[in-house]
């Protein structure tokens, strides 16, 4: 099923599309096959990458942090009344808590460089906009993939995630480096951050099954989960695939 959604020009002027210097917009849109639309504006704070939540609106019980809570989870109970992730999340999952993970959508989503649209399922849009507060919401453990953030590619292939990741970490070893840090050119521990973001999927998948009617969001974390367990066997193959699109800096 094909569906559509028109944006002209002053559309977006209207939605206020263009960033301001201290914050980076994110807008995500979704058109049903029943004609319903759904839209999230995500803001964040443009130099931390932090996020911005739009309300004060107290969280659900499902949000509190020791609601089946992760079991990796390095939070203080007595400093946060509730998981930073599921507090902001929260607005989303009510969206779509009556929605299946299949049902067709067309999703668009509209930053200040460029708009990205596919005609797909509501769980691959859900996954690709939940991603953006579970990195950004304060969790310790997920903040460790803030940096994709800022250059955030919507409806990312498998091969064009991995490309991401392992870009961005050899980012930080760089910075590390600089700041007269050990860095980890050979990538051994990014397996091991992995293995807790997989943690805190896991934990979220739990909170979520008692808190939406249907799949769409359960379905949603599982499938960044998914990447997450594929990342470590994914590297060496990607790598090696891509690895003559780099022979001009191998040419002594």
């Amino acid at each position: 099923m094909s569906i559509k959604i028109k944006v002209s020009l002053r559309n977006k002027r209207d939605i206020g599309v263009n960033d301001s210097p201290e914050k980076l917009n994110f807008f995500y849109i979704f058109r049903l096959a029943d004609g319903n639309v759904k839209r999230f504006d995500v803001s964040l704070d443009a130099k931390t990458l932090d996020y911005i939540p739009a309300s004060k609106q107290i969280p659900p019980e499902w949000a509190s942090l020791n609601y089946y809570k992760c079991n990796n989870c390095n939070l203080d109970e007595t400093k946060y009344e509730f998981c930073p992730i599921a507090s902001n999340i929260a607005e989303v999952v009510s969206a779509f808590k009556d929605s299946s993970s299949y049902e067709n959508a067309y999703v668009l989503v509209m930053t200040k460089a460029r708009d990205f649209s596919k005609n797909t399922t509501i769980q691959e849009g859900m996954s690709s906009l939940l991603g953006i507060y579970m990195v950004t919401s304060g969790c310790p453990i997920m903040e460790k993939l803030k940096p994709l953030v800022r250059y955030h590619l919507p409806f990312a292939t498998l091969e064009e995630s991995v490309y991401r990741i392992v870009s961005m970490y050899l980012f930080i070893q760089y910075y590390l480096k600089k700041e007269g840090k050990k860095p980890d050119w050979e990538l051994k521990k990014l397996g091991d951050i992995y293995e807790n973001i997989r943690l805190v999927n896991a934990g979220m998948s739990e909170r979520l099954r008692n808190a939406a009617t249907k799949d769409a969001s359960i379905t949603a974390v599982a499938n960044l989960d998914y990447l997450a367990s594929l990342l470590p066997f994914l590297i060496n193959d990607t790598l090696a695939n891509i690895g003559e699109s780099f022979s001009s800096y191998l040419i002594e």
